[in-house]
């Protein structure tokens, strides 16, 4: 463990205790003992007025000193009250895609964290996993951050994973900072792309960034995560590795990896595992869940979806989006800058700062196509845009661009849709 205490020094002030935030500091007798809590986050040595807690500079006494002892691809397969998340699916099978780069003989293992819910491992068999860790604990029925690491940080330190993986959605976004700083190793998140080798980086990189890829050896054997992400407001695409500590760990958005094709009847190998897990490990207490009462936005699931921006001038502007969504059978979405503006939630926003999306048809209207935006929807299927700037930015990523007053154009294709409706079915499929 990297923070270790002088047992000659400390005077049993529990000073150190107080400083703490994570519990990971008590008391055996008169002497301050750290337990595996402890995140290396340092708050207890300047709090010690005794000099008797210090960094051994050690990262982690029990760590990855033997990267090769770590093998395999694991998948957090997150789900809610029994219901396996769309980006758990597309994450399973774009880690399927990075074990056969990493060798014939790595796997992908979703990983299943809740109670009741091994039904659940099938699924992920037919969407490409080829297993599943099982672990399952009535302390675990619902997500808590503390239960959910502890187990999860358990489990990685049992079995040593070479990459895991987690989708970059509210609980994701939790878990996997929490878990990677107790495992003292290197996290990326909100990626947009992951590669094992070098050749498929630099394909990648030289059609998507300005990196000078010369440099590197197509045919190195570099088999490290690298793991991409926009930075500086999508401006820059950054690619992150981890080379000395291990897991690599990374956060994906919802949305940008594309599915595995489902196939019924796979199987695989189940792993159970049970969780040291008290109720003393957990701080929180869930008295009740209370679901929203506000409009579901299901934006990473649709096939369609009509966005609206500043160009609708006004928040009224959003009720004829909305019409337009519920004739084609779409959601509404938006720009930031409508959301700014206070015309609509945040739960619409697409974008760099809002949703990645992936539908089969994605509508702009009155959208100019800021970069931020477009990191969000560029990838959908096709893209229709509408505006009266003939020069909008949007106009070079669309499929179909429509230079006209929305307020006219959209009418206009409500109006024709039903007897485009054949169309429409003959295009998505």
């Amino acid at each position: 463990m990297a923070i270790q205490v002088i047992n000659e020094k400390c005077k049993g002030c529990k000073l150190c205790i107080k400083a703490c935030p994570f519990d990971a500091i008590y008391m055996e007798g008169k002497l301050a003992v750290i337990n595996e809590k402890c995140t290396v986050c340092k708050q207890c040595i300047p709090a010690c007025k005794f000099d008797a807690i210090e960094d051994t500079g050690d990262a982690d006494a029990d760590g990855p000193a033997d990267l090769s002892a770590y093998k395999h691809v694991w998948v957090y397969a997150e789900q809610r009250a029994g219901k396996l998340m769309n980006v758990a699916i597309e994450l399973i099978g774009e880690g399927r895609r990075l074990a056969r780069e990493i060798s014939d003989d790595a796997k992908v293992y979703a990983v299943l964290i809740g109670d009741g819910i091994g039904g659940l491992a099938r699924e992920c068999f037919e969407f490409g996993a080829d297993g599943a860790y099982l672990i399952e604990a009535p302390l675990l029925k619902n997500f808590t951050t503390d239960g959910y690491t502890k187990v999860l940080h358990d489990a990685v330190k049992a079995y040593k994973p070479e990459i895991v993986l987690f989708g970059a959605t509210h609980i994701g976004r939790d878990l996997a900072p929490r878990v990677a700083a107790r495992l003292n190793t290197g996290l990326t998140a909100d990626c947009t792309r992951l590669d094992v080798k070098v050749s498929s980086y630099i394909d990648y990189a030289n059609k998507n960034t300005t990196l000078d890829t010369s440099t590197l050896d197509p045919n190195s054997d570099d088999k490290g995560l690298k793991q991409t992400r926009p930075a500086f407001g999508g401006n820059l695409m950054a690619t992150i590795v981890c080379p000395r500590t291990r897991p690599q760990m990374a956060t994906v958005r919802p949305g940008v990896m594309t599915r595995r094709e489902r196939v019924p009847g796979a199987s695989g190998e189940v792993i159970s595992v049970s969780p040291a897990l008290a109720e003393s490990d957990i701080r929180t207490k869930i008295v009740d869940i209370v679901k929203s009462a506000k409009e579901i936005v299901s934006l990473t699931d649709a096939d369609i979806i009509c966005s609206g921006g500043r160009g609708l001038g006004d928040p009224s502007g959003f009720n004829l989006i909305r019409k337009f969504a519920e004739k084609v059978g779409g959601v509404v979405g938006s720009s930031r800058a409508a959301v700014d503006a206070g015309w609509i939630d945040h739960s619409h926003q697409v974008g760099q700062t809002g949703t990645t999306v992936k539908p089969k048809i994605y509508f702009a209207c009155g959208i100019s196509g800021a970069i931020q935006h477009l990191a969000g929807m560029q990838t959908s299927d096709i893209i229709v845009a509408i505006n009266k700037d003939p020069d909008a930015p949007i106009f070079e990523v669309a499929d179909f661009g429509i230079v006209g007053d929305l307020y006219k154009v959209v009418p206009q294709i409500i109006d024709e849709w039903d007897s485009a409706s054949d169309l429409y079915e003959a295009t998505v499929r």
